[in-house]
């Protein structure tokens, strides 16, 4: 359950970072914060259907 809460911390983080550098025209770093943000996003998504929200009551 822990996994899908580190897993949305880095596709928020991944979010933010490739749009600072979209706003530094940094291509390189936006291209790599773009890809993770997919990417993350993609487990974060896929974890969750197949785990379910964690609820912290184990």
């Amino acid at each position: 359950m822990g996994l899908v809460i580190i897993f949305a911390l880095v596709t928020i983080l991944a979010a933010i970072g490739g749009f600072k550098a979209l706003k530094n025209k940094n291509l390189l770093g936006a291209f790599w914060g773009i890809a993770s943000f997919a990417v993350f996003g993609w487990f974060t998504i896929m974890t969750l259907v197949n785990s379910g929200f964690p609820t912290g009551t184990h």
